[in-house]
Order: structure tokens, then C-alpha cells, then sequence
């Protein structure tokens, strides 16, 4: 039987890129958890162990992991730093009973810090604060703690939430404070956090007497053992090959038998024989489990309450791929077999929601990013599919639409505040907050509609050489506002199906900024580049230089051509418009016309 006493379960959480995973790794390596010659002792970002995780550099997927410290067994719950992935956020906050806020020393609360952290106190957590990355040279420590202070103030449930403690540290280098350090180059380590763990985190509220009961967090897959079902035991013990009763969401019961229990060490699960109250596990045996479903005692089945996860507030319609090209790239390239694979990714993402939409289906989430790593893991699993225009997720509130609002806060060098300025005005952007620091760095927050900001990051990112930085974060909703004048400029469209050829690029160069080199394969309807007027142009890329008997001084030179613009998926994404897809294969990624036709599109703007 495990002593609850002996046991913490804690959720680190974060806005991006203020050093979660990186303070987790020092955790397990400290805690003894590796070998002196594992190589995860020499690597970093250990818990991003995803391809897209590692590329992007965020957490995408809660992980869980436990490391063991002065006899005390602490269940770390590696969570998404970004709002698109707010259902991972909270479907596992359910597990912890306190949480360990990270804040970069420089930035300070942030959007996410702000989502993360009000979900956190919503449910009772008890928090602790570490100020992370005290080493940086532009950190302000005395700022950032007068803003958490306001932060707690807004979003606390219990006044014991308010009187959290604070600690500092460099997680890259493995170190941590109980008091603000005045020598960060001093000896020492993350045995603060630990000992803060310990002390201000309680047991786990459980009921070790009661007939068992866990809510179904999370779910993974192996060839091995098939599905697991996560979560935390929140009444009574259970033993392998125990006959069990799964309690659906839609209010009916099946009885069902655990397997195997499995218990996560460091970045390993291991078997053990049984499990009790307080404990995160992992059930096998349990196939048809969801998330948000209770496995509870055969004898007095009782089902928790169903997680409620934010509503999406995007939609973009997915289908199977209708271009000249269709399946000389992909593996899978059906409606069937594209429609199963959304059905498999419910079962894990349950931000998301899908839904049948003509011949292909609408897939609902949480934000651009939310949806693009979808697109991208389906890519790289071999689907071949188009998809639309991201669209606004509307509901109707007391009677009338509303709309999605988000929060933006932008940060960029003084000299490009009027680009930033002009652009969010042509998107009716209410400013409602503007400061300069003394590090030459404006800082300005607007209030604006989710459809608004589609395609605004890529162009401000051009109009600030790159320099900008943009966080949101949805606030609330509002009633449906008036429709945005399309802001970007038409397209170059290929005339016919062929191959492009150097000659015919460099008359399309003439016209704007091409998306496509020379010897590249296009299709009738595809767009090949971006105009440098408000109106679609047609140009033939594919056309060959006729030989003739005359010659010049420049008819035998050499075209020199400006490489193409390469467009990541999300920049493809922002680029679109309502009579636009994007192809989307595992080697390629094809802006085209919805309607290929050059004539039937041509009767369609009529």
C-alpha cells in the first residue's frame, strides 16, 4: 500500500519558451533518476519527445513523468505552454494538486501565463512560483514580482492561493533559490524547488477506504500492450486482472477487466502489481476508454464528472485531395481513409472536434497552431488532403452570434511601431495598452477579433524584418462585427498544366513574387505567385522560347531568376481566401483555386 503522505503530484506550467521543459529536465537529472553515462544526462528538452516538438521548440502533448527524492515520490505533469493546446492543459491539470508557475525574469506574466495559471487556481491548485532565467542581463525581478502579485490578485479562487511562494532560478544551468540571489554564479542547485515541492504541495485528496474510482486524463498506444488509460486514482486500490466497470459519457457502463498497471519512473513505466489512491497510472486492458470517462469498481460503478474543455474557435475544411496530381505523393489519399484518422486523433486531442462536411469534413480547434500540427503529423504519416481557409467558430449566445475576441500583445523596436500601428487599424484593432521599456522595445496590447488576426503574424513579421514578437489569447466573445475588406493583393494562377520553364518565370517575375522555381511540375488553377496588383492574374509559366534564325546580343544569355518564396504550412494557411485550398502531401504543399476552370471561375466572380 503507498503512503499518500509520501506522494506529490504536481503540473509545471508556463507561457512558450520560458524554460518549462528545460527546469523539468534539470528535475529528473538532479533527482538521480539517470545514470552518470545515460545519455539523457548530456541532452535537453528530454520531455519534448516528439519530431514537431523538438522542430517548433514548444510542448505540444502533456507528459507525465516521476522522479523519487528523500523518499517522497513526485509525479511531474509536463503541460502545453500555448492556448491552442488548452484541452492537454485541461484534461491533465486534473491529476495535480499544485502546480509550479515558471516566469521568464525579462518577459513576466505573459498570455498564456495568464491561461495557464487561471485554469490552475479554478481547480484549486496551490502554486508556486519560480522566476526563471534570473542570469539574463535585461531581467527585472522587482517588475515581474509587482506583476505576478497583480496577476494572483485577478485570477485567485481561495485567498490561500495568494500567499504563494516565490523562488528564482536558471534552469539551463540547473540552479534554484529560495531568496533572490545576488551571485548567480554561486554554487548551487534545484534542492529549493525540491524542498518547495515537499513542503507547500499537499498529499493527494483522495479516498484510499472507498470502492475504487479514476477519471480516465489521457490516453497513449503502444504495438505492445495496445491503448493505456491514464489517470489518477481518486478512491480505493486496484490490482491487476481485476474485473472493472467503464462508465461512457453517454451515461451507460461497460465491464471490462485491467491487464497490466503501470507506473511512470523517470522517462521509463514500469509494471507493478497493484496501485492505490493518490497515484498517476497507467491501466491497460481497458480498450475502449476515452478521455473524460471513469473506470470504477465492478461492484459500485461510479462516474466523475465529464472534463469540460473549452469550445474551438477555429474551422478549416479537410478533405481529400481533388488536384490534377491526386495520389502521385501520398499513401493515403481517400475520403475513408482520411476520415478514419481524424476519427483515431479524437480519441487523444480532445480540443478537437470533427464534423462531415460535403465530401470531406470540418475540423474544429483552438487556433491556428492547434490545427496545423494536426495538418503537419497527418502529412508526415503519408495523407495526402486539401484544406480551406480557416474560418471563425461563431455561437450563439442569449440569442445572438457572437464572435471569438482575443487579447494581442505585441512587442517590437520603437522604429517599426507605425507599421504595427497601421496594419492592426486596417483589422479595427482597439489598442488598449502601450509602453515603452528602456531597452528600446514598445510594448502594445490590442483587443481584436480571431478572424482578424488570420494572416496578420506573416505580414507583420515582413513589416518588422522579423524582429516583432505576438502572443494572444481569447478573452471572451462578442457579437459578430463587420466584415474585413480582403487585405492582401491577388495572385498569379497558372495558365495550363505543364512544366515551368526559366523563360516563362522571368515574364511572371515582371508581374510579382513567384512561388514556384524553374523545372517545377503546375496545374491549370494553381497558384504560382503572389500579384503585384488587388486582382488574379493568369500567366503562362510553362511557355518554351521559340528558336528562331534571328539573333541578339541577350537572346542566348542566361535568365537569372529571384529564388521563389517557400511558404511554411501556417504561412500557406494565412495566405488563403475563401475560393482557395492548399494541396497538402507528404513531399509538397500547392496553393490552387478552389474551381481549376479557368472559364467556370471566371463565371463565378460574375
Amino acid at each position: 500500500m503507498t503512503n499518500i503522505e509520501k506522494i506529490r503530484n504536481i503540473a509545471i506550467i508556463a507561457h512558450v519558451d520560458h524554460g518549462k521543459t528545460t527546469l523539468v529536465d534539470g528535475l529528473l537529472k538532479q533527482s538521480h533518476m539517470f545514470r552518470d553515462n545515460q545519455a539523457e544526462m548530456t541532452q535537453n528538452l528530454i520531455m519534448d519527445s516528439g519530431d514537431q516538438e523538438k522542430e517548433r521548440g514548444i510542448t505540444i502533448t502533456a507528459k507525465i513523468t516521476a522522479v523519487d527524492w528523500n523518499g517522497y515520490r513526485i509525479n511531474i505533469i509536463d503541460t502545453p505552454g500555448h492556448a491552442d493546446f488548452s484541452g492537454e492543459v485541461e484534461r491533465t491539470l486534473s491529476m495535480a494538486d499544485g502546480c509550479l508557475l515558471i516566469v521568464d525574469a525579462q518577459e513576466g506574466p505573459m498570455p498564456q501565463t495568464k491561461f495557464v495559471l487561471s485554469k490552475a487556481l479554478a481547480l484549486g491548485l496551490q502554486p508556486i512560483v519560480v522566476i526563471n532565467k534570473v542570469d539574463k542581463s535585461a531581467a527585472r525581478l522587482g517588475e515581474v514580482e509587482t506583476e505576478l502579485d497583480d496577476l494572483f490578485l485577478d485570477l485567485a479562487v481561495h485567498e490561500s492561493q495568494l500567499h504563494y511562494k516565490t523562488y528564482y532560478a536558471t534552469g539551463r544551468e540547473g540552479k534554484s533559490w529560495a531568496i533572490k540571489p545576488d551571485d548567480i554564479t554561486s554554487d548551487a542547485d534545484l534542492t529549493p524547488i525540491f524542498e518547495a515541492i515537499v513542503e507547500h504541495i499537499e498529499p493527494p485528496r483522495v479516498e484510499p477506504d472507498k470502492p475504487f474510482q479514476m477519471l480516465v486524463s489521457s490516453l497513449r498506444w503502444d504495438s505492445f500492450q495496445g491503448k493505456y488509460a491514464v489517470g489518477r486514482i481518486q478512491r480505493g486500490n486496484i490490482a491487476k486482472n481485476t474485473k472493472v466497470v467503464l462508465c461512457k459519457k453517454d451515461g451507460t457502463q461497460a465491464v471490462t477487466k485491467v491487464e497490466r498497471i503501470y507506473r511512470a519512473v523517470g522517462l521509463e513505466s514500469f509494471e507493478i502489481d497493484n496501485a492505490s489512491a493518490g497515484d498517476i497510472v497507467s491501466l491497460t486492458g481497458i480498450s475502449a476508454a476515452q478521455i473524460g470517462e471513469t473506470v470504477a469498481d465492478a461492484e459500485q460503478p461510479e462516474a466523475l464528472p465529464v472534463l469540460e474543455i473549452e469550445a474551438p474557435t477555429l474551422k478549416i475544411y479537410l478533405g481529400s485531395n481533388t488536384s490534377p496530381f491526386k495520389g502521385k505523393e501520398g499513401e493515403f489519399t481517400t475520403s475513408r481513409q482520411i476520415g478514419e484518422r481524424l476519427q483515431k486523433e479524437l480519441e487523444t486531442n480532445i480540443g478537437l472536434k470533427v464534423a462531415e462536411e460535403g465530401i470531406g469534413y470540418l475540423v474544429s480547434g483552438r487556433g491556428e497552431l492547434h490545427l496545423g500540427v494536426l495538418i503537419e503529423t497527418m502529412r508526415r504519416e503519408g495523407y495526402e488532403f486539401e484544406v480551406g481557409r480557416p474560418q471563425v467558430v461563431t455561437q450563439m449566445l442569449e440569442g445572438v452570434e457572437k464572435e471569438p475576441v482575443e487579447e494581442v500583445i505585441i512587442e517590437v523596436p520603437a522604429e517599426h511601431v507605425g507599421a504595427v500601428q497601421t496594419e492592426l487599424g486596417k483589422r479595427r484593432g482597439d489598442m488598449t495598452e502601450q509602453f515603452a521599456s528602456p531597452k528600446g522595445v514598445t510594448k502594445l496590447v490590442y483587443k481584436l477579433p480571431t478572424r482578424a488576426l488570420l494572416g496578420l503574424r506573416n505580414i507583420l513579421i515582413t513589416a518588422t524584418r522579423g524582429t516583432i514578437v505576438m502572443n494572444t489569447l481569447v478573452v471572451g466573445y462578442e457579437p459578430v462585427g463587420q466584415s474585413l475588406q480582403q487585405l492582401r493583393s491577388g495572385v498569379l494562377i497558372a495558365w495550363e498544366q505543364g512544366v515551368t520553364t526559366p523563360y516563362a518565370l522571368q515574364t511572371a517575375e515582371e508581374r510579382g513574387i513567384c512561388f514556384v522555381g524553374p523545372a517545377t511540375s503546375v496545374y491549370a488553377g494553381q497558384i504560382i505567385g503572389l500579384n503585384s496588383r488587388g486582382d488574379d492574374l493568369e500567366v503562362n509559366v510553362c511557355k518554351e522560347k521559340h528558336l528562331t534564325n534571328m539573333r541578339s546580343k541577350s537572346s542566348d544569355g542566361v535568365v537569372q531568376l529571384v529564388p521563389p518564396v517557400t511558404m511554411s504550412l501556417e504561412q500557406c494557411l494565412d495566405f488563403l481566401e475563401n475560393d482557395e485550398l492548399l494541396e497538402v502531401t507528404p513531399k509538397s504543399l500547392r496553393l490552387r483555386k478552389r474551381e481549376l476552370d479557368h472559364n467556370k471561375r471566371k463565371r463565378l466572380v460574375k
